[in-house]
């Protein structure tokens, strides 16, 4: 189960229960939509983020040159839109957006949890990607930006990497730890607030996305990745999803009863 399966099921409304029914609790996985609508959704909701980090970004250096507040608009755009579209499609799809969110939750989910299948997760992560590229197109094509141009954005420094683990070990961790604590529903609210936050104490303004790096390399704007940078990333965010799932086992390991 992720961080947005559950945040929306608690905001949804459903039907008057009949009596003596119980209404499910947040937290449980709603129903599961056709797998082209869940596709769909995640293609079409990694887009729209990506083009918010992108286009504000843009949007920020036209009118500033203060790279601080570039920042701060880049990072408050992030953080709202990233919210919006977790309420959204959450009911939809689980909300990933994000290839190691996907594969995270098909790991705990592999022995009969909840969660994504592998065959699911086959189709998730390509829809992602897709959407992510597609996401920087469109943010270029608002601007009057070339459709398509390679970052020259560096972005290969060891502090960067290591910036890249700490971001989504966190984002991990805070996901999967709300589901383990039966808080998911302040995922929306939650993961967006930790996006945000990770904009401004990582080095390497918390990309913690394989999908949406791999997007930021194809325009050579204020967001941007050199496409020499993308795999060093890619690679530190899945040692940093394993981390996280690591310190999910060793925080919210379950409690003995008591003898």
């Amino acid at each position: 189960m992720t961080a947005a399966e559950a945040a929306t099921n608690a905001e949804a409304a459903t039907p008057a229960a009949e009596p003596g029914s119980v209404a499910p609790a947040p937290g449980v996985t709603p129903p599961r939509n056709p797998l082209v609508s869940r596709a769909a959704a995640e293609l079409v909701g990694t887009a729209l983020l990506v083009a918010v980090v992108v286009g504000s970004g843009i949007q920020a250096t036209q009118l500033t040159d203060d790279v601080g507040l570039q920042l701060l608009a880049n990072s408050t755009a992030t953080v709202f839109g990233l919210g919006i579209l977790i309420l959204l499609l959450g009911p939809v799809s689980g909300a990933h957006f994000n290839p190691v969110v996907t594969l995270a939750e098909w790991w705990t989910a592999r022995r009969g949890g909840a969660g994504v299948t592998l065959r699911e997760a086959a189709v998730y992560v390509p829809a992602q990607i897709t959407g992510a590229v597609a996401g920087a197109i469109l943010a270029d094509a608002m601007f009057g930006e070339p459709l398509v141009k390679w970052s020259t954005h560096d972005r290969s420094a060891g502090h960067l990497l290591l910036g890249e683990v700490v971001a989504t070990a966190g984002l991990i961790l805070l996901i999967f730890g709300l589901a383990r604590a039966g808080r998911l529903q302040f995922a929306p609210v939650a993961v967006a607030s930790y996006i945000g936050a990770a904009y401004w104490f990582t080095s390497s303004t918390s990309f913690a996305n394989p999908a949406v790096t791999i997007g930021r390399a194809f325009t050579d704007t204020f967001a941007g990745i050199a496409p020499g940078s993308v795999a060093g990333f890619i690679g530190m965010q899945v040692i940093g999803a394993v981390a996280g799932l690591a310190l999910v086992a060793l925080i919210f390991m379950p409690g003995r009863a008591a003898e």
